[in-house]
C-alpha cells in the first residue's frame, strides 16, 4: 500500500468513527462518496501536476473536501432532510408527531384500522405480491451464474464470464435494495460501492472474489425463492379468504346463492342468511390483519435485506 492509499484509508477510518451510530446505509453511502471524490481529485492533481507529491495534493483534496467531522455531521443532516421514501410520504408526515433524529416516522398509527393509512402496510403488502416473481428471477440467475461460472472457468472465456456474474449479483443486490427502501422504508444504500479504477485487474478480481458483499448478495439471491414462495402464498390465500367472507352478504342477498357445502348431491352444511353480516365482520377483520402482517413482515425483511446487502 503506497502512501496515497495509506492517506485515504485513514481518513475512510476517521469518516467511519465519525458516523458510528449512524445507519449503516449512510456510512456506506458516505465512504463510498468520500473515496471516489478523493481517488478522483488526485488523478486530476497528477493530470494538471505530475511532480505534485501525493501526499501533498492529497492534504489539499482534502482540506477542500472537509474534516471527517464536519462531512460525518453533513450526512446527518441530510438524512434528517432525505428520509427513506415511506418515511416522506404525505400520510407518513401527517400521522408524524416526532422523528427519531434521522428523519424517519417514529409513531405508529393509532388503532387497529390505523394500518389502512399507513404506506408501510401497503408497501410491505405490494412487496410480499410481487416477490415470488423477483425472487424467482433472482434465484434462476444466481444459480445460472454460479454454475456457468464454474463451467466456463477452465476455457479463456471464464475469468471474464465469472467476472461479469459476480458483478451482475452485486448490481441485482443494489437494484433490490432500492426496492426495498421504496417499498418497505428501510433505509438502503443510495449508490454502488466504489471500486478504485486505478487497480489491477487480478487485485479488483480478488477484491470481487473475496468480499464479503459479493457472496452476501449471491446468499440473498437464492434466499429470494423460498421467501419468495412463502410470502406470496401467505399473502395470496389470506386475501382470498378474506374477499370471499367480505362477498357472502352480496352472494346471498343481491345474487341469492347460498352459501354451502354439497358432496354426493346432498347438502352437507350451509350457512343461515343471518349469520352472513357476522362473516363479512370476520372477512374485515381478517383483510385488516392481512395488513397488520404485511407490515410487520415488511419491517422484519428490511432488517434481513440490510443485514446482507449492506456492508459499511
Amino acid at each position: 500500500m503506497n502512501t496515497a492509499d495509506m492517506i485515504i484509508q485513514t481518513y475512510l477510518n476517521d469518516l467511519k468513527s465519525s458516523l458510528r451510530g449512524s445507519d449503516r446505509a449512510t456510512i456506506q453511502d458516505a465512504l463510498a462518496d468520500a473515496e471516489e471524490h478523493l481517488r478522483f481529485a488526485l488523478e486530476s492533481e497528477r493530470s494538471e501536476n505530475q511532480e505534485l507529491e501525493e501526499n501533498v495534493a492529497l492534504q489539499k483534496i482534502i482540506a477542500e473536501y472537509g474534516d471527517p467531522t464536519e462531512i460525518a455531521e453533513a450526512y446527518r443532516s441530510w438524512e434528517s432532510s432525505l428520509p427513506p421514501a415511506l418515511a416522506a410520504t404525505p400520510a407518513a408526515r401527517r400521522a408524524a408527531g416526532g422523528t427519531d433524529g434521522g428523519g424517519q416516522n417514529t409513531r405508529s398509527y393509532s388503532g387497529f384500522f390505523g394500518v389502512y393509512a399507513d404506506p408501510r402496510a401497503w408497501g410491505g403488502l405490494v412487496y410480499m405480491l410481487i416477490s415470488l416473481v423477483t425472487g424467482t428471477i433472482y434465484f434462476s440467475w444466481a444459480v445460472a451464474g454460479l454454475s456457468t461460472s464454474l463451467g466456463v472457468m477452465i476455457l479463456i472465456i471464464g475469468v471474464p464470464v465469472a467476472i461479469l456474474f459476480l458483478l451482475s449479483f452485486r448490481g441485482i443486490a443494489f437494484l433490490e435494495g432500492r426496492l426495498v427502501e421504496a417499498l418497505l422504508g428501510e433505509r438502503m444504500p443510495r449508490r454502488a460501492s466504489f471500486t478504485d479504477s486505478s487497480l489491477g485487474w487480478k487485485e479488483r478480481l480478488k477484491i470481487l472474489l473475496t468480499g464479503k458483499a459479493t457472496w452476501l448478495s449471491w446468499l440473498y439471491l437464492i434466499l429470494m425463492l423460498p421467501l419468495g414462495i412463502i410470502y406470496f402464498s401467505v399473502m395470496v390465500s389470506l386475501i382470498a379468504v378474506a374477499l370471499a367472507c367480505l362477498a357472502s352478504p352480496i352472494l346471498v342477498y343481491v345474487f341469492h346463492l347460498p352459501i354451502m357445502t354439497v358432496a354426493n348431491g346432498e347438502v352437507v352444511w350451509k350457512l343461515q342468511e343471518y349469520l352472513t353480516p357476522l362473516l363479512a365482520a370476520s372477512g374485515l377483520a381478517l383483510g385488516t390483519g392481512t395488513l397488520h402482517l404485511a407490515r410487520f413482515v415488511g419491517q422484519l425483511h428490511g432488517k434481513f435485506a440490510k443485514a446482507l446487502l449492506v456492508s459499511d
